[in-house]
């Protein structure tokens, strides 16, 4: 890296933290690709929770109409780096939040489940002093946020479940039972192989949908392992989780948003079935990282819909 830019880069990073103000989004303009900084999030900050202290991400406290994120497991609140930015762009106010347990957040003392996690909805609404949001979860995400929308209807404008996941008794068995042999009795090897093996299912998952970018397969990987709870708990609480229930029980007005490389695409078909009167949206290509992949494409689909009247 040449001295001139570093010595400048470090000058401006020394004047931030003396003034506090803007500290990110400044950093990251400076830094460019030489570090791997959340995107277009001008604040992180902590809330306190029901659970502990939750880590959130905000692309933008001036901007309109909020939007609550919760990611897939086992990610955090990063999974929307590449979203924050286009949905900042079209008016809205995106908040991402890691789980608990997940990102930099603070673990439940318990095994958790989707309605344990939802709880945290209330708090991160009353830190923000917003009193109605409009919700969007991804594939685990999208349960809690059916979750949030039961439990807290009224602190609920719209939601946006991208990848909901109704299933039968049948399939919920067999995918506990894979939670418990691949996730939950994981072993970690002392040479480190497991981490390559992880590396190599991540880059395949990504493959399916588009040419992989090694260095974001590798965050997805580290994210995987840097939460402060095990990270079976979040496929565990999902698969546990009655999706079918949620969604015939839900009031607020719903997107169901999928797309067509999705893993779990059929799953959102039968929840078109179930709920024929929700809005509904598919996005042609990517896979499960369709934020990632597609993120113009996905911030116009959650733009659209929000942007509708209450």
């Amino acid at each position: 890296m040449n001295h001139r830019i570093l010595t400048t880069t470090r000058r401006a990073a020394l004047r931030l933290a003396l003034t506090g103000a803007g500290a990110v989004a400044t950093a990251t303009t400076s830094y460019g690709g030489h570090f791997d900084l959340p995107g277009s999030t001008p604040a992180r900050g902590y809330i306190k929770g029901p659970f502990g202290l939750l880590h959130y991400y905000d692309n933008g406290e001036r901007l309109g109409r909020p939007l609550l994120m919760f990611h897939q497991a086992p990610m955090s609140a990063r999974q929307f780096d590449s979203v924050y930015e286009p949905l900042a762009r079209r008016g809205i106010r995106a908040i991402g939040i890691d789980l608990p347990g997940f990102g930099m957040s603070d673990p439940t003392p318990f095994v958790p489940r989707c309605e344990d996690w939802a709880l945290i909805a209330p708090a991160i609404l009353d830190h923000f002093d917003i009193a109605r949001v409009d919700v969007l979860g991804h594939h685990t995400g999208a349960m809690i946020a059916t979750e949030i929308g039961i439990q807290f209807p009224d602190r609920v404008r719209r939601l946006i479940l991208n990848g909901p996941m109704p299933m039968n008794q049948e399939e919920r068995k067999r995918r506990l039972d894979w939670v418990k042999t691949a996730e939950i009795d994981f072993k970690y090897e002392a040479d480190g192989s497991h981490l390559a093996s992880s590396f190599k299912s991540r880059y395949k998952m990504y493959a399916a949908a588009a040419k992989p970018e090694v260095r974001l397969i590798t965050r997805y990987t580290v994210e995987k392992f840097m939460g402060l709870a095990p990270f079976w708990y979040g496929h565990n609480a999902a698969f546990q989780y009655d999706h079918e229930r949620g969604l015939r029980t839900l009031k607020v007005r719903t997107l169901l948003l999928t797309n067509t490389g999705d893993q779990i695409y059929e799953h959102c078909q039968i929840a078109r079935h179930l709920r024929p009167d929700f809005a509904y949206v598919e996005l042609q290509g990517g896979g499960i990282d369709v934020v990632d992949q597609l993120p113009e494409e996905w911030a116009d689909a959650v733009a659209n819909f929000t942007a509708g009247a209450s």
